[in-house]
């Protein structure tokens, strides 16, 4: 398991981000507990990136970001933040890589962040940092099924590679494959630069703000607002600019001021 990082987090501070205000011990309730609270409240998204601001995975530059500033992230911002809490709370955690598979059968460099967090002894699997079809609560890494209020996932292994998957239309997707081999935070560099300065990286194409809630997961994709449910889907496209920023401010909780990152509308509708 990787040391806890010298720089503290207010904790504080981050509890009321969250709107937690459960027990601190170091046990399975206050882990899942407080996965679920920063799942459903620090969202998705890759604003700065399309605005050319440099993606920072240093503790000060996350607090500023993602507590003080209100903001959202993409994977390693998110899952590098949730780990030092975590570890300066004393919950042993290893930082992994993953390659996401979602959506995908190329094989993609790993550029996502999962965690394996040690819990009595036993492993689970945390990730805050997938978005709208992402975990709400850690899972046991173990290989089955589980179940997460109106969300079920799969855990899966060929040899070292462990695969998470999630049913659609009654199919199981895979979401990405990972193996246990413990990464430094430095090794996250490479990746977090590929995903916010390369050209064929998809945060440096499109505009995404993805939530997960026990009944719904909200993603908006350019001006595609998709809200799934259990049972249903609803697609709304957003032609004017003051409905994409009332929609990011009202679904996902970022309040932004108009920039580079608003996405031109579709010819032929209005702006």
């Amino acid at each position: 398991m990787a040391a806890a990082m010298d720089t503290p987090i207010d904790l504080e501070a981050y509890f009321r981000r969250i709107e937690y205000s459960g027990p601190r011990t170091i046990d399975a309730e206050t882990f899942k507990s407080l996965h679920v609270a920063h799942a459903m409240h620090i969202p998705f998204e890759n604003v700065d990136v399309l605005n050319g601001k440099p993606i920072r995975l240093d503790l000060p530059s996350l607090q500023a970001k993602l507590v003080r500033g209100r903001r959202g992230g993409y994977c390693f911002e998110q899952n590098m933040l949730f780990a030092a809490v975590l570890e300066q709370l004393g919950f042993a955690v290893a930082r992994l890589q993953a390659r996401v598979r979602w959506g995908t059968d190329r094989v993609l460099p790993r550029t996502h962040m999962v965690l394996e967090v040690d819990v009595a002894g036993r492993p689970w699997l945390a990730d805050v940092g997938f978005g709208g079809w992402g975990l709400l609560e850690p899972v046991s890494l173990a290989e089955g099924e589980s179940r997460q209020f109106d969300w079920s996932y799969r855990l899966c292994r060929e040899g070292d590679v462990w695969m998470l998957q999630t049913p659609q239309v009654h199919v199981w997707q895979n979401l990405y494959a990972f193996t246990r081999e413990s990464q430094l935070s430095v090794d996250f560099e490479p990746g977090n630069y590929y995903v916010s300065n390369h050209p064929d990286s998809r945060f440096v194409q499109t505009l995404t703000a993805q939530r997960v809630t026990p009944t719904a997961r909200y993603v908006l994709r350019v001006r595609e607002l998709i809200v799934a449910s259990a049972d249903t889907t609803t697609t709304r496209t957003l032609d004017r600019d003051e409905e994409l920023i009332d929609v990011l401010a009202e679904q996902f909780g970022l309040v932004l001021a108009p920039g580079p990152w608003i996405p031109r509308p579709a010819i032929g509708t209005g702006s």
